[in-house]
């Protein structure tokens, strides 16, 4: 076409992009709306607007590569001479770290995988459903190693003093770098928001699917219905509870006023009816408590019906779905429907996993972009010494990083610190660090001898060292 006989040929790649998005959405959209519509039937008190947001971050997701592509076509030369440098460092290692991992996982559930007809139908299945899941687990790893080996390589070469040379500042060098860490935050927080956490919580049921075993959406859950004094337990939900498949050891405990008991009713199975929402309680044992006498137990020959009952499936599945496997919409929904009701139980701190988690899911795509502050100013170098100080400390602080994240959110879920605190402090502490190492850089100082000094840990020259 003649349009694009005029374009410069680096434009072509932000084309080609475009034309990848819509196709990755016109294949992935259809499956996403079914979900969706899924979701809000199966979950009336669903926050609607979160869910019905999902669309568009996926198609958003789709898009990424393109926004990569023309922010690179419209860098200068020496924006796209280190983007380049730095992005085919950063596929190879995302590439390696993604087959080393899937290698080391297909070796532990061969066996699983084995005993189905099909073993690399499912292993394909598998590894599709989680993709999000561990692309969202190397990506912070991938950056910082493709960080570390291109900056050094700069600085070996002498590139970067060229570059500084001719009149570019070390914040503009890095800038393509730190365009490349806002795309990896992007990319994280579109796939946290939903698919990622979902992938970690249906690897169990496609393992499940692989060595027989009956799938189910959760397992031993407990809601407490205050409002009608009724504590349900449940052994099981079935993978299609909300298409009529019985719940499975169901107990149901109803108390007095006072606290006392009344009665407790034990069934096998128990199924809603969504037509006139009335629950049948199959193969049932009910216990009557009264004041003062011996339990009475009565073992009614056809089902136990209960219509006045206002509990529903999707009500009593809520408290027992793990908050590390929920998205940001299912997380909007569980707290709306039972983070007021905690607040009046004895245990106040049940509700703070789904607050730590929520705020997590916006915390962590940030990572990505601390993990640059890190790496870069501590991978420049100008001096003919060796960088393998400035690489070691790069490599600690971004795995000191990553444990006190995982220290911090063990704290918020456990009550002992604020879920927003919990989820963020990691993420301010590190990039507060960075900020400084990139000070300390511009600065051209030892990053190093700073920090030791900084600690206190830098030993001042002995006077028998020094001449009389």
């Amino acid at each position: 076409m003649p349009i694009f006989r005029h374009l410069p040929p680096r434009f072509l790649l932000p084309l080609a992009c475009v034309a990848l998005g819509v196709g990755l959405c016109a294949w992935l959209m259809p499956s996403e709306l079914r979900d969706i519509a899924e979701q809000l039937t199966g979950f009336p008190d669903s926050d609607v607007s979160a869910h019905l947001a999902r669309p568009y971050v996926l198609a958003g997701l789709c898009f990424l590569p393109a926004l990569a592509a023309m922010v690179y076509a419209c860098g200068g030369t020496l924006d796209r001479h280190i983007a380049r440098h730095f992005g085919n460092i950063f596929f190879i290692c995302l590439a390696s770290l993604l087959l080393i991992w899937m290698l080391v996982d297909f070796a532990d559930n061969l066996k699983s995988f084995s005993k189905t007809s099909s073993v690399w139908l499912t292993a394909a299945t598998y590894y599709q459903v989680r993709a999000p899941a561990v692309v969202l687990l190397v990506l912070p790893y991938a950056l910082l190693l493709s960080l570390i080996y291109s900056l050094s390589k700069l600085s070996r070469d002498r590139e970067i003093i060229a570059m500084v040379q001719s009149g570019r500042s070390l914040i503009r060098l890095t800038a393509p770098l730190i365009a490349a860490g806002v795309w990896c935050s992007l990319l994280c927080l579109g796939l946290n928001y939903q698919w990622a956490p979902t992938a970690e919580g249906r690897q169990s049921e496609i393992l499940d699917t692989a060595r027989g075993i009956l799938i189910t959406e959760a397992k031993h859950v407990i809601y407490d219905n205050l409002d009608d004094h009724r504590l349900w337990m449940i052994g099981a939900f079935p993978k299609n509870y909300e298409k009529g498949e019985a719940l499975l050891n169901v107990e149901v405990t109803t108390t007095r006023s006072d606290g006392s008991l009344k009665s407790r009713l034990l069934a096998k199975r128990a199924r809603w009816d969504l037509k006139d929402n009335s629950w049948t309680f199959e193969a049932p044992v009910i216990c009557h408590f009264r004041t003062g006498e011996a339990p009475e137990f009565e073992i009614p020959d056809p089902p136990v019906l209960r219509r006045l009952w206002t509990e529903t499936p999707w009500q009593l599945i809520k408290p027992g779905l793990a908050a590390p496997f929920l998205g940001i919409p299912d997380l909007n929904g569980w707290l709306r429907a039972n983070a007021t009701k905690h607040h009046t139980q004895p245990n106040k701190n049940a509700a703070a996993p789904y607050l730590t988690q929520w705020h997590y899911r916006w915390a962590l795509p940030f990572t990505c972009l601390v993990t640059v502050l890190l790496a870069a100013p501590l991978s420049i170098h100008f001096s003919r010494r060796g960088p393998g100080g400035n690489l070691f400390l790069a490599i600690v602080l971004s795995a000191l990083m990553i444990f006190s994240t995982s220290v911090f959110l063990n704290f918020g879920e456990a009550g002992l610190l604020h879920p927003a605190l919990a989820a963020w402090l990691p993420n301010l502490v590190f990039s507060l660090l960075g900020l400084f190492l990139f000070h300390r850089r511009i600065a051209d100082r030892s990053i190093v001898q700073s920090l030791l000094r900084f600690f206190k840990l830098d030993k001042p020259p002995s006077p028998a060292s020094s001449w009389p």
